[in-house]
């Protein structure tokens, strides 16, 4: 599943929403990318439960 996350623009970012995800599924591969400010994941989650994640972490996000 990918996400769009408008807010994230540095490595503190990434880092922090990986985190967030991770916590709730430490078996899920995530892939950002700054250019396109996109979250790409692959976890046992469904999508509303990663879309939660990435706004604990702070950011603001929806399914792409």
């Amino acid at each position: 599943m990918k996400f769009s996350v408008p807010e994230m623009s540095c490595s503190h970012c990434t880092a922090s929403i990986e985190k967030s995800i991770k916590a709730k599924d430490p078996a899920a591969a995530v892939s950002t990318d700054l250019e396109t400010r996109s979250v790409s994941v692959d976890s046992i989650l469904p999508s509303a439960d990663v879309l939660q994640a990435i706004t604990d972490a702070g950011y603001d996000a929806k399914l792409a």
